[in-house]
């Protein structure tokens, strides 16, 4: 597929904008393809649109680059379309997510993909996502629908089983089994651990840190997980140079380090006998403990919420950043060092033919996972090329199978319920979620979400 077309949709995003640029514009396999940045806010969208074409002068890339503030207009051709939006203001909903269910006595670990807050995030973003997805039926039936949006389990699942497009979800949260993994074996691996790297946690005050010790344990090992998305196990690791077993040395390192380091990611190691990759901040999510209002295990374990506040005031400077980035001033260094979420990977290899491994994809379970249900989105290694080749592994333990296959059910019953708007497989999602313990509660929270987001739910009017 030389000179193939990619739409980038949510492209004025701080985020999800530059590491599209930085990363596709870096394969010499793609040049002469267009990509097509679509954004609903047009100011973000200029500005992007100007980064984008110095980023392609100035790197030789050979791209062309439009823009389309409607996404309908810009799918006609599409052969890859790359999605990252969310119902916005993002931070204020996710906090309300959190804010409503604790009305009713209900604290959520964390309140993104799981629970109540996973429940809300998904009907709010399902209707945009099916929308997306039904204009690509008409106009680009063949092109990949590749996903950024979460809940990414619950997004995924909605474009498999109400479309016929090919859907796959990407995600970065392996990365944080890397990091852990750097942080335990960094005497053996060569690599300097800054004191900044105290957890996991998707805080600015940590990312930097992690991200280091992550990009340098890639080099140097291979981590085979699966499971569900940032509910995945550590089921293989292996020096990339030798390939020696590493686990057994990790399981011993890991128990060296303090035990006030991602202590919910120790403990369930320690019980269930299988690591969990994303770290205490988002494994805490699917599991049916974290929640009790007597025993208070968001204290024990350290649970830290999101900092909806402070990533609100950084995204405005983000944009900043980038409006200036787009106006000619500073270097584009940074974008040079952008760690790709995937897109890129996929896109060049399907293009060019040439096999890429890669950590970890969403898929629909053909058997991948044999002990999780057929067609279920879950998260496995994949050989990417002109397809993508999940790689099927070995049956998950019968307690860890069990814990993703309870999070898969809540998901598609979430899922339903959001695309066919109706609200009694809603109240089922939430009450088979363990978070919520009570059944008038459940109703409760319920009807305070749909009160609350009736301007983002019109399929529950």
């Amino acid at each position: 597929m030389p000179n193939s077309k990619i739409v980038a949709i949510g492209a004025g995003s701080d985020v999800f904008g530059l590491n599209t640029i930085g990363t596709l514009f870096k394969y010499p396999s793609l040049q002469g393809c267009t990509l097509t940045l679509v954004d609903r806010d047009e100011p973000s969208l200029i500005a992007m649109h100007q980064l984008a074409e110095r980023v392609n002068r100035e790197w030789g890339a050979g791209w062309k680059v439009e823009r389309e503030t409607h996404t309908q207009n810009a799918l006609e051709g599409a052969d890859f379309v790359i999605c990252s939006i969310a119902a916005s203001p993002r931070e204020a909903l996710w906090k309300k997510d959190f804010e409503i269910p604790l009305q009713f006595g209900v604290r959520q670990p964390y309140a993104e993909n799981s629970g109540p807050g996973g429940f809300a995030q998904a009907a709010r973003n399902i209707p945009m996502i099916m929308e997306i997805a039904g204009w690509m039926e008409k106009t680009c039936p063949k092109a990949m629908f590749i996903n950024f949006t979460n809940p990414m389990l619950r997004i995924c699942d909605a474009v498999n089983r109400h479309t016929d497009l090919q859907v796959v979800g990407l995600c970065h949260q392996i990365a944080a089994g890397y990091a852990m993994v750097g942080k335990a074996l960094y005497r053996e691996l060569g690599i300097d651990v800054p004191p900044a790297f105290t957890g996991t946690h998707s805080s600015p005050a940590i990312n930097p840190s992690r991200a280091q010790v992550s990009r340098a344990a890639r080099k140097k090992v291979a981590i085979q997980a699966a499971g569900t998305n940032h509910f995945t196990w550590m089921l293989e690791l292996t020096d990339k140079e030798t390939g020696k077993d590493l686990f057994p040395l990790f399981e011993q390192r890991w128990q060296e380090i303090d035990p006030a380091f991602e202590p919910l990611t120790r403990k369930i190691f320690e019980d269930f006998g299988l690591f969990p990759i994303p770290g205490d901040e988002h494994l805490c999510e699917y599991l049916p403990w974290m929640s009790d209002p007597v025993t208070r295990p968001w204290e024990k374990y350290d649970l830290s919420l999101y900092e909806w506040d402070l990533r609100a005031a950084l995204r405005e400077e983000g944009h900043a950043k980038i409006r200036q980035l787009a106006d000619g001033e500073g270097t584009l260094d940074d974008l040079q060092s952008e760690d790709s979420e995937g897109a890129a990977e996929v896109i060049a290899a399907a293009v060019s033919g040439k096999d890429i491994e890669w950590d970890a994809v969403n898929v629909p379970n053909k058997g991948y996972i044999s002990n999780l249900p057929e067609n279920a989105i879950v998260e496995v290694p994949a050989k990417l090329g002109k397809k993508i080749r999940p790689k099927p592994v070995d049956d998950l333990p019968v307690g860890v199978a069990e814990l993703c296959h309870r999070e898969i059910i809540t998901s598609q019953l979430a899922v339903d319920a959001a695309v066919e708007g109706d609200r009694k497989l809603a109240l089922v999602c939430l009450l088979l979620d363990p978070v919520v313990r009570d059944l008038e509660v459940g109703e409760k929270i319920l009807d305070e979400y749909l009160k609350e987001f009736k301007d983002y739910l019109p399929q529950f009017a």
